[in-house]
């Protein structure tokens, strides 16, 4: 059982409808969008005993501001629809995305259920990544090829080395695990510096 097995929240409920149907027809790590969500949501209830409903729906939702059809405000529809928690947690969650494009992303740790649901979403999309590089036989030349990816992964360590003592302690060693597989693939790669 998983935390989005039946029967669930009425909100888990709403959040996992939505999201089938704003995720339709669209991609995340070479796989339905719908599938990173899943994941997601089920990390999270792998690691933190009876979840807030709120993180699990927001989980669900946390692509929405770039999938949802177009609104005038997402975060209106949102709060609308699930309620003020859900849409501050996806908000987040967006700016924390978008601040990866910055030289120095800020590390935020003190929003417990914003932490969890960010966790989740690194330990699914790096163990995603993971993956797609062992598929191609060639790990090192996958990675080499996202210098981009690889100058962020001093972030993802220093992020999982922050919030170590606020997570639970599986799903800090769950990231760290994770991490390390792609810091020794990646080890020729990265300049001294960065790592």
């Amino acid at each position: 059982m998983t935390v989005l097995s039946p029967p669930r929240p009425a909100v888990v409920d709403r959040a996992l409808r939505d999201a089938k149907a704003w995720c339709a027809g669209h991609t995340i790590d070479d796989r339905p969008a719908l599938v990173h969500a899943v994941r997601v949501a089920v990390t999270i209830g792998e690691h933190v005993p009876a979840p807030p409903q709120e993180v699990i729906a927001a989980a669900l939702l946390h692509d929405a501001p770039d999938l949802a059809p177009p609104a005038p405000d997402v975060y209106e529809v949102l709060t609308a629809g699930y309620g003020p928690e859900v849409a501050r947690i996806i908000a987040a969650l967006q700016a924390e995305h978008q601040a990866l494009d910055d030289p120095e992303p800020p590390i935020c740790v003190d929003d417990q259920p914003v932490l969890l649901a960010s966790a989740a979403d690194k330990i699914v999309a790096l163990t995603s990544l993971l993956r797609r590089a062992r598929a191609t036989g060639d790990v090192t030349g996958f990675f080499a090829r996202r210098p981009v990816l690889c100058g962020l992964l001093p972030h993802f360590r220093a992020f999982q080395q922050a919030a170590c003592p606020r997570v639970p302690a599986s799903m800090s060693a769950h990231l760290d695990a994770v991490l390390a597989r792609i810091e020794q693939v990646t080890a020729g790669i990265l300049p001294a510096s960065a790592r």
